[in-house]
């Protein structure tokens, strides 16, 4: 089958299987390594992609759901680490082993793009399904005040 859909902001054209998961697409088709294979469940929040600005789990997301739509991993922030996201996260220094890193930040970014405020019960519950298995979630969360805060300034 082949499924045309935007990648950060690109057109791409994949031929793959409808229930081939987005996932390996992204990684094995398109060569974007950002998006990590966690636990193949979407238990962990590794996999996080934006679907149409909303966060899903790549690992059981079907390739043929993309059809025709937006889909945002994590290269998407940006190239120099320029993103108050990825500003914040180096600032607070949350990565540890650094594996879940790309879901922590795709799903932080969905709850920015709608809250830019968020109080520490929005932050769990945006984060809500993303496995720290280093158990950095209050720099994290700390990481995503901060991030708040530049982007309100820059408003």
């Amino acid at each position: 089958m082949t499924i045309s859909f935007q990648l950060n902001g690109k057109p791409v054209t994949v031929t793959a299987e409808a229930d081939t998961p987005l996932l390996w697409v992204i990684r094995d088709e398109i060569g974007l390594t950002g998006t990590k294979f966690g636990c193949g469940a979407a238990l962990c929040g590794a996999c996080t992609v934006h679907l149409d600005g909303k966060p899903v789990r790549s690992c059981q997301t079907p390739v043929s759901v993309a059809a025709g739509k937006k889909i945002a991993t994590v290269e998407s922030l940006s190239a120099d680490n320029s993103h108050p996201l990825q500003k914040a996260w180096i600032a607070h220094d949350v990565p540890q082993c650094g594996y879940c890193q790309s879901g922590q930040l795709m799903s932080a970014s969905a709850l920015l793009a709608t809250n830019k405020n968020p109080s520490d019960a929005d932050i769990d519950s945006a984060m809500n399904g993303n496995i720290c298995r280093c158990g950095t979630y209050n720099r994290i969360r700390a990481a995503i005040k901060s991030a708040a805060a530049e982007m309100r300034n820059k408003a």
